[in-house]
């Protein structure tokens, strides 16, 4: 193995290569994890959509098939987060990654555990603020990335960052699926990639096949940001649904987000007046109209309607824009070996 490839990343992991795969919502589940340890890359278990009864289960699974170590995705307000997180203490997870990041007394009590934080930013201001939190390591995702994302493209993002001279490892993302993509993070500075939709887009993944066939046929510019499902910017395929979302004005979102209220009631367990106050208090608090609020309440069961059921022009398809250049769906270990052999290749090419 190129001497590149042996970074603080992995030293700091555990895994044996720079290369993480990301937590995605229903596709991050123990099967994808535990194909992508075995692989060599360092994967984390998309906690934030689940249980805690669900996180146990699928921590207890990737433990019966590996020793290797691993990670737990967690959003700070999920209901039972504190549950998840003395979990991934007691079961020695090796990392906690997070977006909107735990209080500073929970962040220390998770590097006390011997745990690695590893929260996702967005933004070069932010990167000063997650390591004066305890951020032992920083994924820095690009616009290019899929679901939730910034406005900064991942090369300027990253430069930004760098120049910030931190003292953690910097993670690249947004924008991966090859070897040259490794290979070019770990010579600008990074000390790895993190990938998320190349990761999906495996045979080890557990995402429907007819909704992997959508995301193959997608194409590099019909991967657009929007703020329609629940006003942030987020970055999904262009189908039916989204299509109709980005045409809706106020009244349309109003009232698809009181059918989407009324068609998944069941599911939430709250009332349609229930759902209204609900939306009307985020409304008040931000600069959401109570259209995307209400639909932001029920965004879950409609990327379900995709990602789980296989229904990909009835829910929305988060992706990284890399999607309209990937055309295969290869398992874990044959990505991985093909990665590092790429980035062996142009690394050996630029620096002997």
């Amino acid at each position: 193995m190129h001497k590149a490839l042996n970074t603080p990343l992995t030293q700091a992991l555990g895994c044996d290569y720079p290369v993480i795969q990301t937590a995605m919502g229903w596709v991050s589940t123990s099967s994808l994890v535990t194909a992508s340890i075995k692989a060599g890359a360092f994967g984390f278990l998309a906690a934030a959509v689940m249980t805690p009864e669900e996180c146990e289960a699928e921590i207890k699974a990737i433990k019966a098939k590996t020793y290797k170590p691993f990670g737990v995705n967690i959003h700070a307000f999920q209901k039972g987060v504190d549950q998840i997180i003395d979990m991934c203490i007691d079961y020695d997870v090796a990392a906690l990654s997070y977006g909107r990041g735990p209080s500073p007394k929970i962040v220390e009590k998770i590097k006390a555990a011997g745990l690695k934080c590893v929260p996702t930013i967005g933004a070069a201001n932010h990167a000063p603020k997650a390591v004066k939190m305890g951020a032992d390591i920083l994924v820095c995702q690009g616009q290019e990335g899929g679901g939730h994302t910034g406005y900064t493209p991942t090369w300027l993002l990253l430069a930004q960052v760098l120049d910030h001279g931190l003292g953690v490892p910097v993670v690249a993302c947004g924008g991966f699926k090859d070897g040259r993509g490794l290979a070019a993070a770990l010579t600008f500075g990074a000390d790895g990639i993190a990938m998320g939709t190349r990761f999906m887009m495996t045979s080890d993944s557990p995402t429907p096949d007819a909704t992997k066939a959508k995301y193959l046929s997608s194409e590099v510019t019909k991967i657009p940001v929007s703020k329609k499902l629940d006003g942030l910017p987020q970055r999904m395929v262009m189908n039916p649904l989204l299509d109709d979302l980005e045409k809706s004005g106020k009244l349309g979102m109003l009232m698809r987000g009181f059918s989407n209220g009324l068609k998944y009631k069941s599911q939430t367990g709250m009332s349609m007046i229930e759902t209204i106050k609900t939306a009307w208090g985020m409304a008040s608090k931000t600069d959401m109209t109570l259209g995307q609020t209400m639909m932001a309440g029920n965004a879950p069961m409609i990327i379900q309607k995709a990602m789980v059921e296989g229904k990909p022009d009835e829910g929305v398809l988060p992706s990284g824009q890399v999607a309209g250049l990937i055309d295969d769906l290869p398992n874990c270990e044959q990505l991985i070996s093909r990665i590092i052999s790429e980035a062996e290749i142009r690394l050996k090419a630029v620096g002997g």
